[in-house]
């Protein structure tokens, strides 16, 4: 397993080093890094870590401002000496929040929490139930989606997007249909054709919904689809590069 550290204490950087490879001999520390625009740097330029150790207070801002920046789609586990925080901890990738000073106990715990979400993601992956679909080289073809007693077959040809609310993720049709479905915004993205595209970590849209772009800040791109979404939906800053690519490829 590796792992990333973002702490800006050092003392505290290296206790936790220390402390996760006492408790998981085989885990990796990739980096220590202390602040937003180097997390930034970092991880536009290197492999994804299995897991992100992060403290909440870093050397220059809170950290919730790296995810305004990048998509850090992967387990987290916030680690800090304020407990306000938990709430919004949890609306990111969090799979742990554990209070300074760190205990050992606590580290094993986290992990064990990791784990456990690693083998549920890859069992749900793995078992067609709610959800079916005819997988070939252009990706998935068809959603068989169970509300109550009713079942729907939805063409995947007639989906406009995807997004993801409160731990659900939903399909919206080209008439502006809801379905609710039970399989992870990663588990789609991968078995997709190209004429979908993950634009940040709630949407993944088709290429024909696009009704609109607009420039944003820090090179990203607004996009407005149709049908139509109640909020803004705005292209990530690390795949707004990809996305342009994806518009004309």
């Amino acid at each position: 397993m590796t792992a990333l550290i973002i702490e800006d204490e050092p003392l505290a950087a290296r206790r936790l080093e220390k402390h996760l490879r006492e408790v998981s001999p085989d885990i990796e520390i990739l980096e220590k890094l202390d602040g937003i625009d180097s997390t930034v740097e970092w991880w536009n330029t290197h492999d994804r870590p299995d897991v992100v150790f992060m403290d909440i207070h870093l050397s220059d801002g809170n950290c919730f401002e790296i995810f305004d920046q990048i998509s850090l789609e992967i387990p987290i586990i916030f680690t800090t000496a304020y407990d306000e925080y938990a709430l919004r901890s949890f609306e990111q990738w969090a799979v742990d929040y554990i209070l300074k000073p760190i205990k050992k106990d606590d580290l094993v715990r986290a992990l064990q929490r990791l784990t456990n979400y690693i083998s549920q993601d890859q069992e749900n992956d793995g078992v067609i139930s709610a959800i079916t679909g005819d997988l070939e080289e252009s990706g998935l073809k068809r959603l068989l989606v169970k509300i109550g007693p009713r079942m729907n077959l939805i063409q995947i040809k007639n989906i406009a997007y995807f997004y993801s609310r409160d731990k659900i993720t939903f399909a919206i049709t080209r008439e502006g249909r809801r379905f609710p479905l039970d399989k992870t915004l990663e588990y789609l993205e991968n078995h997709l054709d190209r004429s979908f595209f993950r634009v940040n970590r709630q949407f993944i849209i088709h290429i024909d919904s696009i009704n609109g772009m607009l420039s944003h800040t820090k090179g990203r791109v607004k996009v407005d689809l149709d049908p139509g979404y109640d909020g803004e939906i705005i292209v990530s800053t690390d795949r707004s590069p990809h996305f342009k690519k994806w518009l004309v490829s």
